[in-house]
């Protein structure tokens, strides 16, 4: 199985680039992010054309999510539970940033987690309540189903080390992203038994360029776009890349694809496939 994850910048504008990347690179599932339009509104037809199976979660221009699989979608959920709403002011309101699905026995979460806005702003606590509350779900799920190849997939919108960030206008002590309250709760995420699998196997690379200042041209980018796997899912990771050329050319996306590869050895074939995660 190739699974990707790409946070796409609105679907409608971006949906024959899309559909021809997932075609040209095999792709088998793919978790996309900020669709920006309302279920009704998604390109199902192009996908369907191309042979993918499409669910998809939207309210408005806003946020969404979605997954396109060649194999039926099963068990669909498009809220982990806990999961928190926001609102400035009345009750919170769920937003559409989550959508499980299972995929060939793969259960898979096409998450897009919220940015955060600025320090002390009210987002910034809901997006640390939200991390948290999915903390929660992989910690109840994981240990309900140990074995259970579980794929937490999206834009997280935390680059959890100093590494991972290249912008030279995001600081930390000043900037959401790499905030010690944020870092944390990824770290606390990863610690519930979740590890991501692709940069052991990509050692550089980031997945956002802003689309101000040059940035990408001059590589200050950050890498917030992650494949957090448990250990059944890790240990069928056979290969990994980020497709940095997606952010060149006409009206690309400010993210990347990020793309794992998935071989999930029979007890018969075990010892012929490498063990990358131990």
């Amino acid at each position: 199985m190739r699974l990707a994850t790409w946070n796409v910048n609105s679907v409608r504008a971006r949906v024959d680039r899309i559909v021809d990347f997932a075609v040209r690179e095999h792709v088998d599932v793919l978790a996309m992010q900020e669709i920006k339009c309302k279920t009704e509104q998604f390109p199902f037809a192009a996908f369907e054309e191309a042979g993918f199976h499409v669910e998809a979660y939207g309210f408005s221009q806003w946020n969404g999510v979605a997954i396109a699989s060649r194999s039926p979608l099963t068990d669909v959920e498009t809220a982990f539970p806990g999961m928190p709403g926001f609102s400035k002011s009345g009750a919170p309101e769920q937003e559409a940033r989550a959508l499980g699905a299972t995929v060939d026995g793969v259960r898979v979460w096409s998450l897009y987690v919220p940015n955060g806005r600025a320090l002390g702003d009210p987002h910034y606590d809901y997006k640390l309540d939200w991390l948290a509350a999915l903390t929660g779900y992989t910690t109840d799920m994981l240990a309900q189903n140990p074995d259970l190849p579980l794929a937490l997939v999206g834009d997280f919108n935390v680059a959890p080390t100093d590494a991972d960030n290249g912008d030279p206008a995001v600081v930390p002590g000043f900037s959401t992203h790499v905030s010690p309250p944020e870092r944390e709760a990824f770290a606390a995420l990863e610690a519930a038994g979740v590890m991501d699998v692709v940069r052991p196997l990509v050692p550089t690379g980031f997945t956002y360029w802003d689309y101000k200042q040059l940035r990408f041209p001059r590589n200050e980018g950050m890498r917030i776009d992650f494949i957090l796997g448990s250990h059944a899912f890790a240990d069928a990771v056979a290969g990994a890349a980020i497709h940095r050329d997606e952010r060149k050319g006409q009206g690309p996306s400010d993210h990347v694809p990020v793309v794992v590869d998935l071989d999930f050895a029979t007890p018969d074939d075990d010892d012929d496939v490498p063990m990358i995660f131990g």
